[in-house]
């Protein structure tokens, strides 16, 4: 197992993360415990849940586990979260750490996230004075807490405008090798800063395993997308830990295998996986943002675009793509829009800038169509 310092925190940390938020929940939460005590077996020490992971079982499996693993309460690294939309208060903030702790048998919480920031005006929430950050860091002095880090689903731009006023320890962020052209920004923010850079859907929320022939090309020689897709985030030295949800034993020893395997990914690496993406599915959008600039109606097209891509490469239906679409509306990179997809106007300046010449117009017909039904359902 590869261990790596976790920012400027002095904690070593497995690269490889314990996900609680797979767990077969046809099992007992006493068997599903038994996984993490493997895991600690096959050397991860940094074990990620959240309240309300697995229908709010996760903290209680954790806590099972946590109970049997106290004599080696050193060795490892024990997370959890609470959103500031929740925990508004300090006071709130505070019961939600004591109600974790208790859940977890745990006397601290090494790493405590202000959680699914998607929107600027979350983490402005979270900051208030006598709100959730202030409360946190109570706990903190208190030794309730740890480290205070930031789980988001921000873009670059808004999570280097954080980052920049040193509030936090460590950041959560979705990253994997299908969108890091998307997020690597603000991966590279926080590791230029000097925080500890946490990866979570890896494999794209189990995309990427279910569709293993459309995305063969991912694949190095003796080795499956899924493997590719683990040992990118994996070896890549920007990433610190990289979160996977575990099912099963074998799923533990393939991710800790490419760990004990993986060759890091260079700068020329990743650059290598970036065009090798965008030639082997050269219709997608890229994310380069000149659209952005181009657009009257500020409609934010290179996010719609991204979205559009999952159809593209996985031939999604429209009844796949509703769901695709409800979910980056409540949660992904449609959360915080300035206009729906149906403002457009037809003036084609976003297809006269675009690098790859995509038919933008007529994607956002389609959308609009897909946000008209998600309204009217």
């Amino acid at each position: 197992m590869i261990y790596t310092n976790y920012g400027r925190t002095g904690a070593k940390v497995s690269a490889v993360g314990f996900g609680g938020m797979r767990f077969d929940e046809s099992k007992s939460n006493e068997e599903n415990a038994e996984l993490l005590l493997y895991a600690q077996s096959k050397g991860i020490n940094y074990f990620d849940t959240a309240p309300t992971y697995c229908s709010d079982t996760s903290e209680d499996i954790f806590g099972i586990a946590m109970k049997q693993m106290r004599d080696t309460r050193d060795a490892y690294h024990v997370t959890s979260k609470g959103m500031p939309v929740e925990f508004n208060t300090a006071d709130k903030a505070r019961k939600a750490v004591e109600k974790s702790l208790k859940r977890l048998n745990l006397e601290r919480i090494d790493f405590y996230h202000v959680w699914c920031i998607r929107r600027m005006d979350q983490y402005e929430l979270a900051m208030k004075k006598g709100g959730q950050y202030q409360g946190l860091m109570k706990c903190k002095k208190e030794g309730l807490i740890g480290n205070i880090v930031i789980s988001t689903h921000l873009p670059g731009p808004q999570i280097k405008q954080i980052l920049a006023k040193d509030e936090f320890e460590g950041i959560l962020l979705g990253v994997n090798v299908l969108n890091f052209p998307y997020r690597w920004e603000g991966i590279q923010a926080a590791h230029d800063a000097g925080l500890g850079v946490v990866a979570m859907n890896p494999l794209s929320g189990g995309l990427i395993p279910q569709h293993q022939d459309q995305l063969a090309f991912l694949a190095g020689p003796n080795e499956t997308p899924t493997e590719a897709a683990l040992r990118f985030c994996i070896s890549a030295p920007q990433i610190t830990v990289t979160l996977v949800g575990f099912t099963t034993r074998e799923q533990i020893d393939t991710a800790c295998r490419i760990a004990d395997e993986a060759r890091p990914f260079s700068d020329a690496d990743i650059e290598r996986v970036r065009t090798h993406v965008s030639e082997n599915m050269n219709a997608l959008c890229t994310g380069c943002g000149y659209c952005l600039k181009s657009c009257p109606q500020n409609i934010p097209i290179a996010n719609y675009m991204q979205v559009y891509n999952e159809k593209l490469f996985l031939n999604l239906d429209d009844k796949a793509m509703l769901a695709k679409m409800k979910f980056n509306h409540d949660w992904g990179l449609l959360v915080d829009r300035c206009a729906d997809s149906g403002y457009c106007v037809e003036c084609g300046a976003c297809e006269n800038v675009c690098t790859q010449h995509l038919n933008i117009m007529e994607r956002l017909k389609e959308i609009a169509a897909w946000e008209n039904t998600l309204m009217c359902g």
